[in-house]
């Protein structure tokens, strides 16, 4: 999948664009509107916190890094087992496995905190009064979804990215 970013000069047109994208076969939980605090976003698909924050990032940290310290304290724990107890590859599954969910856990409250840098690029025309639409598409549909919007919005800056942890080559 990619992420197309377009800023859209208000709510109207946005909802036109929205619904024509719609149309082409796009289904709208692959479209996120990200608005100043004073826009309205009535009938536009809200960015949820997983556009808004670096959850998702913060998440795969966490899991990634909690897990290898489970396996060090597994690892651990079967080396120098306590009070005399026999350990064996259990232990070290299931410190991988609580290393790993504690770290998910706590790196999802941490980055659910954390906005997005991703979107810093589009903070002052946001709060200018545009709206940023974000459209995740099919790597093979990037080039017509990008004609379409031009041609209702031949001055809209178009950026495309990978979107995080979801490009599977399509």
């Amino acid at each position: 999948m990619r992420r197309l970013y377009v800023l859209m000069p208000d709510a109207e047109s946005c909802k036109r664009m929205v619904d024509e994208i719609e149309a082409t076969g796009i289904p709208e939980h692959h479209l996120h509107v990200l608005a100043s605090l004073a826009q309205r976003l009535e009938g536009l698909p809200e960015a949820s916190v997983w556009q808004k924050t670096e959850i998702a990032h913060s998440i795969a940290w966490g899991v990634g890094l909690g897990g290898v310290a489970g396996l060090v304290g597994g690892v651990l724990t079967v080396v120098f087992p306590p009070a005399g107890l026999v350990l064996g590859g259990g232990a070290l599954l299931a410190g991988v496995a609580a290393g790993a969910g504690l770290g998910g856990a706590i790196s999802a409250i941490l980055g659910s905190h954390e906005h997005s840098h991703t979107l810093d690029r589009f903070r002052r025309e946001i709060s200018a009064g545009r709206l940023l639409l974000m459209v995740d598409a099919p790597r093979r549909r990037v080039d017509e979804i990008r004609q379409m919007i031009l041609r209702h919005h031949p001055e809209a800056e178009i950026e495309v990215m990978v979107a995080k942890g979801r490009d599977s080559g399509h």
